[in-house]
């Protein structure tokens, strides 16, 4: 069974939130299992400067040290214009990381980001909480049982966030597109439904968006993980859909909401090593655990989510991947905890849109019930 090293205070922190949402909700949850559940489902083991999915390098810069992810066949397409040269052969990696090491690591990142790849610079982000401001009336405090939560995220982060929210009694309903649906869905199925299993699946066109606004007039919470441009542009934001008393909405980026970080994109261990949560030091790191900065984040979220709901929510909460990795990598990462966690296999998820009928069935009552 595949092991992962996960440095004690880290986990210690982890553990402490994961207790926080038990108190809430009543749903325990170990930390250990969701730092290092994916590995042990798929097989993955750290490789050093390699990450442990194998998509994201660490690799010295001119004066620092970058990582670059290359997990879509979009960014292995841009590597061409990233490095100016069509001399690249079927592996981009050495040419990638021979560009690398001449230049500054602000270069880098800047090329690189400007191209949309996701990159990062190691420990260029700051420790930040939840960005929290008011989204409308508050509501009676409640607990998320029985509550309407849409759950447009994709990958890791925000589905765990609606995966702990299902368990502590939440209706999640997860919105897909039939033409990009999430990433995760075609992989090996054992994450995907780890992170998605018992979630109603919704699919929309976000081009034709008044089913979509539809559901989001009815949740009670949303979670979203896109660049927040993509819904603002559709007049599907937070700000644009009518109001509804206690609303949570939790928005998760990858390195905030504001100004030109709002549209960088980033992935579970870019994000950590731009928050520099990494194994060794910043002289000689490597990447911690598997793309730690994904279910840190995603439980970070839902007991932001809880706590929000907790006080009578209405309220946006904003999370940064890379500011809750830099909020780790403030603790002491000298001494080391090895896991082993092989998460139980829930249910398979639901089909692509297979609950497209119920939802619509759900909303057109809630609509009813609110006349």
């Amino acid at each position: 069974m595949t092991s992962s090293v996960i440095p004690t205070a880290v986990l210690s922190r982890a553990q402490r939130g994961a207790d926080a949402f038990r108190q809430l909700t009543g749903v325990d949850v170990d930390a250990a299992e969701l730092l290092t559940g994916r590995a042990g489902l798929l097989g993955l083991t750290p490789q050093g400067r390699i990450s442990a999915g194998g998509a994201t390098r660490l690799m010295r810069s001119g004066d620092g040290w970058c990582a670059l992810t290359l997990s879509r066949q979009v960014d292995v397409d841009a590597v061409p214009a990233l490095l100016e040269s069509d001399a690249i052969g079927d592996d981009p990696w050495p040419a990638v990381q021979y560009w690398v090491a001449g230049n500054a690591s602000a270069d880098v990142t800047a090329r690189a980001r400007l191209l949309g790849l996701p990159v990062a610079a190691l420990g260029e982000a700051r420790a930040a909480a939840p960005r929290i401001t008011t989204l409308g009336a508050v509501a009676p405090p409640r607990k998320p049982t029985g509550l309407l939560v849409a759950d447009l995220s994709s990958m890791w982060a925000g589905p765990l966030c609606g995966q702990l929210l299902a368990q502590a009694g939440a209706i999640v309903v997860k919105v897909e597109t039939a033409g990009r649906p999430d990433g995760t869905r075609f992989g090996q199925s054992a994450f995907f439904d780890w992170m998605n299993s018992g979630k109603l699946s919704y699919v929309v066109d976000f081009d034709e968006p008044s089913r979509l606004q539809h559901l989001l007039e009815a949740a009670d919470v949303v979670i979203e993980s896109s660049r927040p441009a993509a819904l603002a542009h559709r007049g599907l934001g937070p700000t644009d859909i009518t109001s509804r008393d206690g609303r949570v909405w939790l928005r998760i980026t990858g390195h905030g909401a504001i100004g030109e970080q709002a549209g960088w994109v980033a992935f579970g261990d870019d994000a950590a090593v731009s928050g520099g949560l990494v194994d060794g030091t910043d002289s000689d790191p490597a990447f911690c655990g598997d793309a730690i900065a994904d279910p840190l984040t995603g439980l970070r979220a839902a007991l932001s989510g809880v706590e929000s709901l907790s006080r009578g929510g209405g309220e946006l909460i904003e999370l940064s991947m890379a500011a809750v990795a830099a909020t780790y990598a403030a603790d002491d990462r000298v001494a080391e905890t090895r896991c082993t966690a092989m998460p139980t296999l829930p249910p398979a998820a639901s089909e692509l849109g297979a609950d497209n009928a119920l939802v619509e069935r759900m909303l057109a009552e809630r609509r009813l019930a609110s006349c």
